[in-house]
């Protein structure tokens, strides 16, 4: 049952390749589930985002090559152990630990002796005394050299002083190696220190000294595995990539026709659809130095060090032309410049300057090719798109039937597919997926699989992992009351029906009332062609589906529900677009006056045309539901006893397919159509 579907999730609609003139990708037909969502507090569940280590989109995933690994963590060892011994030398050597020494006067050192409190005594020609009392102390003392005090010795033998002769060393290496030692520690550590950061800074592993340096990422020996051969569909794209590694092979071929290759390409297309992917298969292919690195990679907190950055950048590239540099999500650096003051950025914009100098500043043959890739192109300054920067724009649209199927082969390589598993199937059931949703697809499957203890892929575990993907999770532990469990097939026989009796619907693939997600029911519709252009019949008729829940609760509960809050979003948004974009109302006419509200370039924006048009365009969205609530109303007064049947059946089986619609129905099945991309 719908409350359609949040104003524009994955899990509320899947996406054609191409809508109305470019317009309609805010709202898309070509796969449409209808839900009905639970009306509990708190915000509604969210599907969990596909991973980030999902393999690229149309190709098996490719291992890029293992970055310089830091400095080992026992590396700091012998420093810290040198210091260590140091310290342990100055701070620990013989004598400098213990109680201090008691110093004696000559008078006090000669009563001792007599007392027979004196037990050893070295002494140096100079007269200096040093030794241990009776109770183990130590003493020193100094004898006056000047007395010449014969009667000394006598007295230390006659009271049994093991007295102990001394040389004075007269040579002056140990007090200079009492401060050379220390210093060339010293030294050393800082040169040890400096040749440290001189690796990491070659290295691009960090130091302060390496800001401005760039990080692109260097494959010339050691390139991706990636080959064209790998990337499955996309023809035309590829074609027009592949010439660029043509260009760089060969360039002879083109100065004989008089030819200059691209010295910019740049790579646009929805998220997931295999940009990044493509330019590993350049840097595979090339056979010359391919420089990659991410648009983020130029920007920090220092303005300057972004366009040094590029400087470095480019001058590595020339150094070893030819050469390919790709920058991925060049949209960080390349958006618009602004006017400057409110809302400008001066790091990026001086980074897009240098950006721009150096592109249009190769020198003749210099055989240096940019590839860029982007999936918000209409954002990007108008001077990095003209001409003698970016010669190419490359569109890499989401696959078709075809390329789908071809991309599910890719991503099935390496695991065993049941019998059941049939891809031309599974590819008819994704319109609007894109590479990296597919290769996500069959890695659910793959996880359903090894939940139920199996090494086999079925057919099923596609299936649940398609719903896993766009709706949710299966909830068992969400028990609705016998009321609301019969409110929800309600809703959802309404949606199933008032689009299997519309002549300009899609047809109804599954129907179910089993909670998933945010979702209590879901109508799935399945186009029967990926469609391009969509007419105006197509659009009320799929309003009158989106609004065909609310109908049927009103037929048969005599109210509706807060489980129609989706439908009445997605409605509203579509006779929106209807009206003030697409031109489908007599009264505001065939006028387009795009989005409303602030934009990019224009941060203050607000609606383009005046209060009395909005109170038009209002008008015509209102009068656009009520016709298709009122057709959806009609259409189930006269097949109320059908309505009930399918209520009944979804009671009971909780899910049912187009067949068991159609077999209700009384309508025939849909005709097995090829889908768009199919050869003829």
């Amino acid at each position: 049952m719908p409350p359609g579907i949040p104003a524009r999730p994955p899990v509320a609609e899947w996406h054609a390749d191409h809508q109305p003139e470019d317009a309609s990708k805010r709202i898309s037909f070509v796969s449409t589930w209808h839900r009905m969502t639970s009306a509990r507090p708190g915000p509604p569940k969210k599907s969990v985002p596909p991973k980030k280590s999902v393999p690229p989109a149309q190709g098996p995933p490719v291992s890029p090559p293992r970055p310089s690994l830091p400095p080992s963590r026992w590396r700091w060892l012998w420093p810290a152990g040198i210091a260590f011994a140091f310290l342990a030398l100055v701070l620990f050597r013989p004598g400098a630990g213990g109680t201090p020494a008691q110093a004696l006067s000559y008078t006090s050192f000669v009563s001792d002796v007599t007392a027979n409190k004196v037990s050893t005594a070295a002494i140096n020609p100079a007269g200096s005394v040093s030794g241990k009392l009776s109770d183990g102390s130590a003493y020193t003392s100094q004898i006056p050299v000047a007395l010449n005090d014969s009667a000394l010795p006598a007295l230390l033998l006659g009271h049994k002083v093991q007295v102990t002769g001394t040389s004075t060393s007269t040579s002056p290496w140990p007090g200079l190696l009492g401060w050379i030692v220390p210093l060339l520690f010293i030294i050393g550590f800082f040169v040890w220190m400096g040749r440290r950061n001189s690796k990491q800074f070659t290295g691009r592993i960090g130091g302060i000294m390496a800001i401005g340096k760039s990080k692109a990422r260097v494959y010339d020996e050691d390139r991706p595995g990636t080959r064209f051969a790998d990337i499955a569909g996309y023809e035309g794209s590829k074609a027009e990539v592949m010439e660029v590694v043509d260009f760089l092979k060969h360039p002879a071929r083109y100065d004989r026709a008089g030819a200059v290759g691209p010295k910019g390409i740049l790579m646009v297309g929805p998220p997931g659809t295999g940009k990044t992917l493509l330019a590993r298969a350049v840097a595979g292919e090339a056979g010359v130095p391919f420089f990659s690195l991410s648009g983020s990679s130029f920007v920090e907190m220092f303005v300057g060090v972004g366009a040094s950055r590029v400087r470095d950048l480019f001058a590595d590239a020339r150094k070893r032309a030819p050469s390919i540099i790709f920058i991925d999500e060049i949209d960080a650096i390349g958006g618009r410049r602004g006017p400057g003051g409110f809302g400008s950025n001066d790091e990026r914009e001086q980074t897009l300057n240098q950006l721009l100098s150096e592109m249009d500043g190769f020198e003749p043959g210099a055989r240096v090719v940019v590839m860029a890739a982007t999936n918000r192109a209409e954002i990007l300054d108008a001077a990095l798109l003209r001409p003698g920067r970016f010669d190419r724009t490359v569109e890499i649209p989401l696959p078709n039937y075809i390329e789908r199927t071809a991309i599910l082969a890719i991503h099935g390589r390496g695991k065993t597919l049941g019998p059941d598993v049939d891809l031309d199937v599974v590819s008819r059931g994704t319109p609007g997926f894109s590479g990296a949703d597919l290769a996500n697809l069959v890695n659910e499957a793959a996880i359903n699989a090894v939940r139920a203890d199996r090494s086999v892929l079925s057919a099923t575990d596609f299936d649940d992992a398609r719903d896993r993907l766009l709706i949710g999770r299966r909830d068992a532990s969400s028990a609705l009351l016998p009321e609301e469990k019969h409110a929800v097939a309600v809703h959802e026989a309404g949606h199933a029906l008032v689009a299997a009796l519309s002549e300009h619907a899609d047809p109804v693939a599954k129907v179910t009332i089993l909670s998933r997600g945010a979702a209590l029911g879901v109508t799935e519709q399945l186009p029967e062609f990926e469609r391009h252009l969509y007419p105006e019949s197509r659009l009320t008729a799929s309003l009158a589906v989106r609004l065909g829940g609310r109908a049927a609760e009103i037929v048969v509960l005599a109210e509706p529900s807060t489980g129609a809050s989706n439908d009445l979003l997605s409605a509203t948004e579509l006779a929106t677009h209807m009206v003030r974009e697409w031109g489908f109302s007599a009264k505001v006419g065939p006028i387009s006056y795009g989005p409303e509200g602030p934009s990019r370039d224009n941060p203050f924006a607000g609606r383009p045309y005046a209060e009395e048009t909005q109170r038009s365009i209002d008008q015509e969205v209102a009068r656009l539901l009520r016709e298709a609530e009122d057709t959806a109303t009609s259409l189930l007064l006269g097949h109320r006893e059908t309505l009930d049947r399918v209520i009944g059946l979804l009671l009971e089986r909780e899910t049912i397919d187009g067949s068991d619609l159609a077999a209700i129905v009384g309508t025939p099945e849909p005709a097995d159509h090829e889908p768009a991309g199919a050869p003829a």
